[in-house]
């Protein structure tokens, strides 16, 4: 079969499967479609990405436009994080990723997706352990 020519390949396309298909993107998307305003809200609605990640994914969408920040001069001063007309806009398509993935992927196991790991118990003894003396060599 030969390949596809360049007429095939849409610049605008493959840039915006790049921007919503990035690591956690479409999740934090989603959350922000479902109600998630804050960033407590949006960090629960997504479990295991990390603060520093969800952070970094909010400053990307802002910079493309699908969300506006907004800082609400409060005591204490709140951030709220709302989706454009540009990010609402993908309503539909979250809509039909999520519809096509519940007809196409396999049904996650009970401990999540996979990779997924769940957070790890303390240790009960965690805390109270002493430090072990070096020993000097006698016995």
């Amino acid at each position: 079969m030969p390949r596809s020519s360049r007429k095939d390949f849409c610049p605008e396309f493959h840039h915006a499967v790049e921007l919503i298909g990035r690591r956690w993107t479409g999740v934090i998307v989603r959350a922000m479609l479902n109600g998630a305003t804050h960033f407590g809200e949006i960090a629960v609605a997504v479990p295991k990405l990390s603060d520093r990640m969800l952070a970094a994914r909010l400053k990307e969408l802002e910079a493309h436009g699908v969300i506006e920040r907004t800082v609400v001069p409060d005591t204490p001063v709140r951030v709220e994080y709302v989706l454009t007309d540009k990010g609402r806009a993908l309503e539909g398509v979250m809509k039909a990723l999520g519809d096509w993935a519940d007809r196409w992927v396999p049904s996650c196991p009970a401990g999540g997706a996979p990779g997924y790991r769940a957070p790890r118990k303390p240790s009960p003894a965690r805390g109270r352990r002493t430090r072990r003396r070096p020993s000097s060599g006698r016995q």
